[in-house]
């Protein structure tokens, strides 16, 4: 399955994580802004809220490739984050019970994003008890054929619907259910059982 690494990525692409034993991430692609490689969206006070990894913007470089973009540290965007997610999972069945895992993915200084993806990946990986064997793409092809490719679903602007069932969410009561979020949302309100809700959707894209 060939997939794109992104930032805390949607459900649905970790349902498809949790489909298959052998992971294929995109690593020769040109980064595209407003997409799921450095922004995710979690459920906050106020609804549906984005969280962004800053980058750094190349100017007059031309089309940069997403394993070269290079993450903005001029300001101490790390806190910014981590604030906006206790405030929006501090009563979540099991925030505490990831918290530290997931903080020290801030803590952990990154100059790429790619690498802070991958970093992030291995940690939400560790803590579904999700296990893959990882490989990457030594070149860029634009069509696979074989019905395995699954970069889009790296896109944010007009992503499809997807029939997933509803968990409890901490302000679902304020404004309803919002599916496929980031799999922070899965991981702080199903714990232990989101690995679980994961495999029971494999069919929404495994066929």
């Amino acid at each position: 399955m060939l997939i794109q690494p992104s930032f805390f990525a949607s459900v649905i692409q970790y349902v498809l994580m949790a489909s298959s034993a052998d992971i294929v991430f995109e690593k020769c692609d040109n980064f595209q802004k407003q997409t799921y490689r450095n922004r995710c969206y979690i459920y906050g006070a106020n609804g549906k809220q984005l969280l962004t990894v800053p980058i750094v913007h190349s100017k007059g470089l031309g089309r940069q490739k997403t394993r070269d973009v290079e993450i903005d540290n001029s300001f101490p965007w790390q806190k910014q984050l981590i604030k906006s997610l206790e405030s929006s999972y501090r009563s979540s069945p099991y925030f505490e019970y990831y918290e530290d895992d997931i903080i020290e993915i801030f803590n952990k200084k990154h100059t790429s994003l790619f690498d802070f993806n991958l970093y992030a990946h291995k940690v939400i990986s560790e803590c579904l008890q999700l296990e893959n064997r990882i490989s990457f793409t030594e070149s860029f092809i634009e069509n696979l054929k074989d019905g395995t490719d699954f970069r889009y679903l790296v896109e944010a602007k007009k992503e499809p619907e997807y029939n997933l069932k509803k968990y409890t969410q901490v302000f679902e009561t304020k404004h309803g259910y919002i599916a496929n979020l980031s799999i922070l949302d899965l991981l702080f309100n199903e714990g232990t059982n989101a690995l679980q809700y994961l495999e029971n959707h494999k069919s929404l894209l495994i066929k």
